[in-house]
C-alpha cells in the first residue's frame, strides 16, 4: 500500500481498542484557544464553550485527539469547525507552534491537568477565526469575552480538568496581564 493509498478512518479504534490504549499509552491531543483579532492582529474577545459534563456545567476550550496519520494542523481545523462549526474559518498558519504542551494524568495532582480516562500529551495554541461561530456537538454555548473577562477568577473555577490554567497562559503568551 502506497502513502497515496492510506485512509484514515474517523473511528480508527473501537471503542474497547481506545480504552486499552488509554490504559497503556499517552494520546496526542490539541487545545485551542479560539480569539478574534482586529485589524493590527491584537486579541478582542476569546470564546470559550459551555459544556454539561457529569452533572456539572464547565466552560471549555476546544479539544480533541489528533488520529493516525492527521497532522496537527489538521486535527486543529477538524476540532475548531466540530466545536465552531464550519464557517467558523480558523486562522491557522502552515506551520503552527504550540504555545503550551499539557501533560494530562489521570491522578489528580500531578500536573494542573487532569483527564481522569488517561494519560494525554496535548499540544495548546491560540487559533484566530474570522467567522460565524455557533456551538456544535455537545457543546450548550458559546460566550466570547474580553481578555479581562476570561481571566476573571469567577470564570476560570468554572473550567475543569486545567482549562483555566491553559487559558491563562494562553493570555500570558498574548501579552495581557494576569
Amino acid at each position: 500500500m502506497s502513502s497515496i493509498d492510506l485512509h484514515r478512518s474517523e473511528s480508527w479504534l473501537t471503542r474497547e481498542e481506545l480504552d486499552a490504549a488509554r490504559e497503556r499509552l499517552p494520546i496526542l491531543y490539541v487545545d485551542a484557544v479560539p480569539v478574534r483579532v482586529d485589524e493590527r492582529g491584537a486579541v478582542t474577545a476569546i470564546g470559550l464553550l459551555l459544556r454539561a459534563s457529569d452533572g456539572a456545567m464547565n466552560r471549555e476550550l476546544v479539544s480533541g485527539r489528533v488520529l493516525y496519520h492527521e497532522r496537527v494542523r489538521d486535527a486543529l481545523i477538524r476540532h475548531i469547525e466540530k466545536d465552531l462549526g464550519p464557517m467558523a474559518l480558523p486562522q491557522i498558519p502552515a506551520s503552527p507552534q504550540p504555545f503550551t504542551v499539557a501533560e494530562y494524568f489521570p491522578t489528580p495532582g500531578v500536573t494542573p491537568f487532569h483527564d481522569p480516562r488517561q494519560h494525554a500529551v496535548s499540544l495548546a495554541f491560540v487559533v484566530p477565526v474570522a467567522g460565524d461561530c455557533q456551538p456544535q456537538q455537545d457543546a450548550l454555548d458559546l460566550a466570547w469575552l474580553t481578555p479581562e473577562e476570561a481571566v476573571a477568577p469567577s470564570l476560570l473555577e468554572e473550567m475543569d480538568g486545567g482549562h483555566g490554567v491553559l487559558l491563562r497562559q494562553a493570555m500570558a503568551h498574548l501579552g495581557h496581564p494576569l
